[in-house]
C-alpha cells in the first residue's frame, strides 16, 4: 500500500474566504498534484483527514462500504465531551451506515412519495408568482431573501405541516448546523440550536400523535406508532434533516444558477429564448457551481486506498462534489458553462445509498423558478459589481450570501 502524501492541507485554508470566492481554481491547481490529498482536519491533532477531488474516485468513495458515516466509527477526538456533536441530526438516515440506513430511508420515501412531491407543483408555482408579483413593482430585489429563500423554505413547511412563519428560526438553525464548530462559542451556539430543535419538534410530534394531518410529519409519526420503526430521537433527526435539506439545496441552485447565467449574458439569452432548456440547464448548474460543495464526513472502517493512497482505518474523508464537477476527465472545458451540454454528468446530490432523497423537489423547484423569472423578468441583471458578491462560510453548503438584481 502507498504512503499517504506527506504534505497536508490547513483546514483554514478550506474555510477562508479567499477558497469561498474561487474554490474551482484552488481545486484546479491541487488536482495537478493528485485527486487526492491529505488535511490537517484538526489542527493539533494527528487524525488522519482526506480531501476527494476528482469525479472518478469521489463518486466510488461515496458509495464504498468501507467509508460508514454512522459517529460509531469517528476517531476518539470526536467523543470527547468538550466536542459538540449534531444529536439533532445525530440518528437521520445521511449520518446512519446498514441496517439503520436502510430501514431509515425506507420509512422517509414512504412518507417523501414521487407522488406527493409531483402534486407539489401547482402550489409550487403559485408561490414562485406570489414572491414575483411583489418584487416586480421595485424594480429591484434581493434575490436571496425575497426568492429564492422564501420559495423552497414555504414549500417544505407546508410539506412537513409546520407554520411558515417560523422560517427565520429555521434559517438560523440551518446556518448553525451547517457551520464548523470548533471554539467554545460556537459549540455552545450548536448545543442551543439543538435544544431549540428538540423542544419544536417534539411539541409537533406529540401534537401530531394526538391529532394527525395530512402532512410528513403526521405520516412519519403514525409509521412509528404502528410499525415501530422511528425513536423519538430518530424522528427529530429526520424532521430536522428535511427541513435544512429540503430548502438549503433548493435555495442555492437557484441563487448560484442565477448568478452563473447573470455572468454568462449569452447564455442567459440563450436560456430566455429556449425555455424547453431549462431541464438540462439545471443539471449544468448543478455540475458548474452545484448546491453542496463537500459531502458530509466519512470514517475509514478498515486500512484502504483511494487512488493509490494509503488511507489509514480511523481517517476521516470528504469528497468535494464542486471539485468533481469540473474534472476535465469528466466533461470538456469544464470551467465553461454550457447549458447545451448534452447528457450532463455531476455528483451534486451524491451517489449511491445516500443518494439526496429531496432532488426530484429540487429539480421541480428550480425548473419552476427559473422559467419564471426568465419569463416574467426578461430584463433581469446584476444589480452590483460580481466582485462584491459574498459567499457564505461552512464545509458543506456552497452558496451566495446575496444576489442584489435589477429588472
Amino acid at each position: 500500500m502507498s504512503k499517504p502524501t506527506t504534505e497536508k492541507l490547513p483546514v483554514e485554508f478550506l474555510f477562508s474566504p479567499e477558497f469561498s470566492r474561487d474554490p474551482y481554481t484552488q481545486y484546479g491547481a491541487l488536482r495537478e498534484r493528485g485527486p487526492v490529498h491529505a488535511v490537517e482536519f484538526i489542527p493539533g491533532t494527528d487524525i488522519p483527514a482526506f480531501l476527494v477531488i476528482d469525479y472518478e474516485h469521489g463518486r466510488a468513495a461515496l458509495n464504498d462500504p468501507r467509508l460508514a458515516k454512522g459517529s460509531r466509527h469517528a476517531p476518539a477526538f470526536f467523543h470527547r465531551e468538550e466536542v459538540s456533536t449534531n444529536p439533532a441530526l445525530a440518528e437521520n438516515m445521511l449520518n446512519t451506515d446498514p441496517p439503520d440506513h436502510t430501514r431509515l430511508r425506507k420509512l422517509v420515501t414512504k412518507a417523501f412519495t414521487p407522488r406527493r412531491t409531483e402534486s407539489l407543483r401547482p402550489r409550487i408555482q403559485e408561490i414562485t408568482d406570489g414572491l414575483i408579483d411583489a418584487m416586480e413593482p421595485r424594480g429591484r430585489a434581493e434575490l436571496i431573501d425575497d426568492f429564492a429563500f422564501p420559495l423552497p423554505v414555504t414549500v417544505i413547511c407546508e410539506l412537513l405541516g409546520v407554520p411558515a412563519e417560523d422560517r427565520d428560526d429555521f434559517r438560523h438553525w440551518s446556518a448553525v448546523l451547517l457551520a464548523p464548530a470548533f471554539t467554545p462559542e460556537e459549540i455552545r451556539l450548536r448545543d442551543e440550536v439543538n435544544a431549540a430543535i428538540h423542544a419544536y419538534f417534539g411539541e409537533i410530534t406529540a401534537a401530531r400523535r394526538a391529532d394527525p394531518r395530512d402532512d410528513l410529519v403526521s405520516a412519519l409519526v403514525t409509521a412509528h406508532d404502528e410499525d415501530d420503526l422511528l425513536s423519538d430521537q430518530e424522528l427529530v433527526a429526520a424532521f430536522t434533516l428535511l427541513l435544512i435539506a429540503g430548502h438549503e439545496t433548493t435555495v442555492n441552485l437557484i441563487g448560484n444558477g442565477m448568478l452563473a447565467l447573470l455572468t454568462h449574458p449569452g447564455q442567459l439569452r440563450l436560456l430566455q429564448d429556449g425555455p424547453e432548456l431549462i431541464p438540462a440547464a439545471i443539471e449544468e448548474f448543478l455540475r458548474y457551481d452545484g448546491p453542496v460543495e463537500r459531502a458530509t464526513l466519512r470514517f475509514a472502517t478498515e486500512d484502504m486506498e483511494i487512488a493509490g493512497v494509503a488511507v489509514p482505518k480511523g481517517s476521516v474523508v470528504q469528497i468535494s462534489l464542486g471539485a468533481a464537477g469540473r474534472d476535465p476527465a469528466l466533461v470538456e472545458a469544464p470551467d465553461t458553462l454550457d447549458i447545451t451540454r448534452a447528457d450532463v454528468r455531476h455528483i451534486a446530490f451524491g451517489h449511491g445509498i445516500h443518494f439526496c432523497l429531496g432532488a426530484p423537489l429540487a429539480r421541480l423547484e428550480g425548473t419552476i423558478a427559473f422559467g419564471t423569472l426568465l419569463r416574467r423578468l426578461p430584463g433581469i441583471a446584476l444589480d452590483c459589481p460580481v466582485e462584491e458578491i459574498g459567499w457564505r462560510a461552512g464545509s458543506i453548503i456552497r452558496g451566495v450570501q446575496a444576489l442584489p438584481v435589477r429588472f
